[in-house]
């Protein structure tokens, strides 16, 4: 008998498998306990050795309070980088130094395989709030439609769960509902919802749907307006969580659709390459505590909406009220639930948009920041598995990190001078570890394109080696442009959360390409360019050298505003578009789920019954 998690208490009521097994008994939590000890003397000792060459080099000429500071910011930077390498690393060593390394980090992939028929019943969810209707029920009618043309689609039901506060898009989902609707085979499968309040932003708009049909679904698949899949892909997700009925969430593989921002598509193409081996590496130690982000992943009902509730947090400020960041919040409360959440790191039918501009791009990750911050006061929840601390953990430093890396470069005139003036300074060794450094921070990317190159017919599929080639050379010096750019500002924001003045909203998101003036880039990018200003204009009075050298980290603070209207301006994307650089596999070979996005709605698919 199932004994669930009792959410009054917030305390684990009985575990339901035996202490030698992962609750779904995938694997040994022994093995899965040496590759978290592995993992963890990796990190530790790197972090170490990088901390100790770092102290060493700031101590000629003896210490002082600005060889603290710096330090101490060195300290706060690394783990996020060094855990990026690490995780990167192990992936391409199990992506092509293992026989079948997938087996050993998805034990439960193969289910998707077996051709064993459906029997779930699985309801799809589009979450709505303020998003254009006309392009997010295409999506759904993609996904649908798809779904319908594996004979399998009378195990599905489809549901808009909209917190819309806009009355003119309001009237505008309704009569998208109705078209959709209309297109199904059996229109009763298809229910629109809306909601007057969006108590509880994303995550009470689910917990209502529970609350409401939770009872008549095992698994919801929830989808955002970008969210995009293919129908055998989430067939093949429902016969894993079938034959593992201990697996509480299943995340796929999320990548980038085609895109005509040339923003998007830079930044879509280092994302694609940057997560494909770090997500492989992650996943091989985490184990059955894997990720959940909210989206384009199946959910079992019962035990989230028994297990998962989240809390409200009391008090004041920016950090309390209902919780901003979900999805890695439940991932913890479904594993101390009993149930395993894994990531199937394969890329393959199941896509998501990018944000158009850099504007757009920093608007979302504020809101990520906020909801990350939120788990600082989390960490103590009872219950949770160690790992699942770790990953509440390491989601705030991925953003606290970030002032301390505005700070060092600040500081970094400073720290120039200071070095000047002592009498033996160790300059090959500064440069040592400096170029370390950003080889760490972009060891994922280049894992993943070697990763790439590694395969077979691989190349092609992205239109050969010069494009290719071409295209991630322009994304590495994008990621450093648009790096500058977001970090400056979420240190700015992270000041307003220790003043207790940060606030964001959650609303519908800008998802079609579109120009950016001079003065709307001046305007919200001002403070980057000032601050680039100051600091390059003092590094090239101090030491012209240090600064080219300074250049992959400071450039963007300096060309944050071209570098906002030129990503976004049509022409550009439509440049990158029509030499293919940048381009991603469905740009050359076109998905039918994605090809349906630009045809006219389909006739009704009939269905068995």
């Amino acid at each position: 008998m199932t004994e669930w998690l009792d959410p009054a208490t917030l305390t684990l009521v009985e575990g339901s498998s035996s202490p030698s097994k992962t609750p779904g008994g995938m694997q040994s939590t022994a093995a899965l306990a040496w590759r978290r000890a592995l993992v963890a003397v990796l990190n530790v000792v790197t972090w170490a050795l990088l901390g100790a060459a770092m102290a060493w080099i700031l101590s000629a000429g003896g210490w002082s309070l600005l060889d603290g500071i710096l330090l101490t910011c060195f300290f706060l930077v690394t783990p996020w980088v060094v855990l990026g390498f690490w995780n990167a690393a192990i992936g391409l060593w199990l992506l092509h130094g293992r026989r079948d390394g997938l087996a050993e980090v998805a034990p439960f992939a193969g289910a998707g395989t077996s051709g064993e028929p459906v029997f779930l019943r699985t309801a799809v969810l589009m979450t709505l709030r303020n998003e254009d209707p006309a392009r997010a029920f295409a999506r759904l009618a993609a996904v649908a439609g798809s779904i319908a043309r594996t004979g399998q689609g009378h195990h599905f039901g489809y549901f808009v769960l909209s917190d819309t506060s806009l009355p003119e898009i309001a009237v505008a989902e309704e009569e998208a509902f109705a078209a959709f609707r209309a297109s199904l085979a059996d229109g009763a499968r298809a229910v629109y919802r809306r909601r007057e309040d969006n108590v509880g932003y994303k995550a009470g708009n689910l917990r209502d749907f529970c609350a409401r049909w939770g009872n008549d679904y095992e698994l919801m698949l929830p989808l955002d307006a970008d969210s995009l899949m293919a129908g055998e892909t989430i067939l093949a997700m429902v016969r894993m969580m079938q034959a593992h009925p201990r697996l509480g969430i299943l995340q796929s593989l999320v990548t980038g659709l085609p895109a005509a921002s040339g923003f998007a598509r830079i930044f879509q193409f280092g994302m694609r390459h940057g997560m494909r081996a770090y997500t492989m590496g992650s996943a091989w130690w985490t184990g059955d505590c894997g990720p959940f982000w909210g989206h384009n992943a199946l959910v079992r009902i019962a035990p989230y909406r028994d297990g998962c509730r989240l809390p409200v947090l009391s008090g004041r400020g920016p950090l309390s009220g209902a919780i901003l960041s979900h999805d890695q919040l439940e991932a913890t409360l479904m594993r101390r639930a009993g149930y395993e959440v894994r990531v199937l790191p394969v890329e393959v039918g199941s896509w998501e948009e990018n944000p158009p501009t850099v504007v757009d791009f920093v608007r979302r990750d504020l809101r990520w920041c906020l909801g990350n911050m939120q788990y600082i006061r989390l960490l103590a929840l009872p219950g949770l598995h160690p790992v699942s601390r770790i990953q509440l953990l390491w989601a705030t430093l991925m953003f606290a990190g970030l002032p301390a890396m505005t700070a060092m470069v600040a500081l970094s005139p400073l720290a120039v001078r200071e070095a000047q003036l002592a009498d033996a300074f160790p300059t090959t060794a500064a440069t040592a570890l400096y170029g370390t450094f950003l080889f760490l921070c972009l060891f994922p990317k280049l894992a993943g394109l070697a990763d790439i190159a590694l395969r077979r017919g691989e190349v092609a599929r992205y239109g050969g080696a010069m494009r290719f080639g071409l295209s991630a050379c322009l994304e590495i010096v994008f990621s450093f442009l648009q790096g500058a750019v977001s970090s400056f500002r979420t240190s700015l924001f992270m000041a307003g959360l220790l003043a207790g003045r940060a606030h964001v909203g959650w609303n519908g998101q800008e998802r079609d390409a579109h120009a950016l003036s001079w003065v709307t880039a001046a305007a919200g990018l001002w403070p980057q360019t000032v601050f680039g200003l100051v600091v390059c204009g003092a590094l090239a009075w101090i030491s012209p050298a240090a600064l080219l050298w300074s250049l992959p980290l400071t450039a963007g603070y300096l060309l944050a505003i071209p570098f906002a209207v030129v990503t976004a301006r049509p022409a550009f994307g439509a440049f990158l578009a029509r030499h293919r650089l940048c381009a991603v596999p469905e740009e050359f070979d076109e998905p039918a789920e994605i090809a349906a996005l630009a045809r006219p709605a389909p006739p009704p698919v009939a269905v068995a019954a």
